[in-house]
């Protein structure tokens, strides 16, 4: 039955709805990701509502962690353009994921030098609270 349901689903593409809750966005949120040209148009049923297919979402969820790990919305649509534009700019599009990866690779040396402070001063506390105890 269940893989009735997903064939059924997998034909006729995901609803708005069910797109967005299968990438964790808003339904505004993915409108709003197609409207800055972030996402090619998506396809339209015969009543013309928005119908992902499993590529549209593969995308969104790209999309999705290089917005959770800090690349610019303007990134994210230079990027875009750059895919649909083909594989001739397959080293454009290598370079902008490379520095990206820089960057996310220094906020995580940054994040760990944070908890590595966050770790001290947690023990710090611990010892105090346990000698307050004693």
């Amino acid at each position: 039955m269940l893989e009735g349901m997903t064939q059924t689903i997998t034909e006729r593409g995901l609803t708005v709805s069910e797109a967005a809750a299968e990438v964790g966005l808003s339904a505004h949120t993915l409108r709003w990701y197609e409207q800055e040209g972030l996402v090619a148009p998506v396809g339209r049923d015969t009543a013309g509502r928005r119908r992902y297919t499993r590529e549209d979402v593969g995308w969104l969820t790209l999309l999705t962690k290089l917005r959770r790990t800090g690349m610019p919305v303007r990134e994210m649509r230079r990027y875009a353009e750059l895919a649909r534009q083909g594989d001739h700019t397959l080293p454009e599009r290598l370079r902008l994921f490379e520095e990206h990866r820089q960057r996310v690779q220094t906020r995580m040396a940054e994040l760990q030098q944070d908890l590595d402070v966050i770790e001290y001063k947690i023990e710090l506390y611990r010892k105090l609270v346990e000698d307050m105890t004693a």
